[in-house]
């Protein structure tokens, strides 16, 4: 069954310059993966700082591999690094879709 995973994280404002490449690069590594099928990270553009994220997996299987990969790893580091807080992720099982 897909997954859909909505979430945030706040990053401070004056490092998003230092933040937008690694973002990008964890980007690029996830949509290569078996299973993905939407990985994005977007800065909001009414708060500085809040980042928005929104994905969809296959399967929840394949979002748990996701979340071992080495990329995933280096993230975590140059994310703590970088004063990532206020992370909130929610996971959803999606029965359905339509475009709108």
């Amino acid at each position: 069954m897909p997954v859909a995973v909505i979430g945030q994280f706040r990053m401070p404002p004056e490092n998003m310059a230092a933040a937008r490449p690694l973002m990008a690069k964890v980007m690029l590594a996830t949509r290569a993966e078996d299973g993905c099928i939407e990985y994005n990270y977007a800065e909001d553009v009414l708060d500085p700082g809040l980042i928005r994220v929104s994905e969809v997996w296959e399967s929840r299987e394949q979002l748990a591999v996701h979340l071992k990969t080495p990329h995933m790893a280096v993230w975590g580091e140059e994310r703590a690094a970088l004063g990532l807080t206020g992370r909130k992720i929610t996971v959803y099982e999606v029965t359905g879709a339509a475009e709108l």
